[in-house]
């Protein structure tokens, strides 16, 4: 594994972590989102230009214009969360309480 495969790698892993274990407020879940996609497209990219296939090329264009519209969507429900319940805790979003 080169040293660039390993630092693609961790940056996902530690986005992962930080969307598994630190779980407190909304903001840091979409950040850790980000993240992901951001290590994801960029790994892409340049598994893109290593294999210098013109078949791939749209393959982060693709990825980078997905995670745009996951992160508008995710600040609509970030704003409409604060909104409604006052803050963006995650424990205060349950799908049983009215």
């Amino acid at each position: 594994m080169t040293p660039m495969h390993f630092t693609f790698s961790a940056a996902f892993l530690l986005g992962l972590a930080g969307l598994a274990f630190h779980r407190t407020h909304l903001l840091s879940a979409l950040l850790c989102l980000e993240g992901m996609m951001l290590s994801l497209f960029l790994a892409l990219s340049l598994w893109t230009l290593e294999f210098s296939s013109i078949n791939f090329f749209t393959s982060p264009l693709l990825l980078l214009a997905f995670s745009a519209c996951e992160a508008s969507a995710g600040l609509a429900l970030l704003v409409a969360t604060a909104r409604t319940h006052g803050s963006d805790h995650l424990k205060n979003l349950s799908l049983l309480q009215c």
